[in-house]
């Protein structure tokens, strides 16, 4: 494995760990939402993320596999005088759980962090490998 390559696995790691962050993003900021687009209550949205091979069978990243919606029901608040209120006076609030999309946020944010050392750290190193040769 070429020093090299570790720009390319970081990169990507540092690509899709910026993608589930909008993600994260999004979910937060429907977090008390009612009703989307569509009329129907929000659903969370979770990232998932697949080992990307190279033509030799080794890692060569990481890349966002899809984006799926949560199944957990939303949360039903009982609001007779809401518009959105059901015939038993229910209004179903998106699914989104503010303290997990928190920890989503934490862990995405350090990941990103820590791929942007592994570079720098790279980056470093071959500099110092250049300096040997003066």
């Amino acid at each position: 494995m070429s020093l090299f390559n570790v720009f390319d696995i970081s990169g990507s790691a540092v690509s899709a760990q910026s993608k589930r962050l909008n993600v994260v993003a999004s979910n937060l900021a429907n977090a008390d939402s009612v009703a989307g687009p569509d009329g129907q209550p929000y659903k969370a949205r979770q990232i998932n993320f697949q080992a990307e091979l190279a033509a030799n069978g080794e890692t060569a990243g990481v890349r966002v596999a899809g984006i799926t919606e949560t199944t957990a029901p939303g949360r039903r608040v009982h609001d007779p005088s809401h518009p959105m209120a059901d015939a038993d006076g229910y209004v179903t609030h998106s699914n989104v759980n503010v303290v997990d999309e928190m920890v989503n946020m934490i862990s995405a944010s350090r990941a990103y962090q820590n791929n942007v050392e592994v570079m720098n750290t790279a980056r470093a190193l071959l500099a110092k490998t250049l300096q040997m040769g003066q």
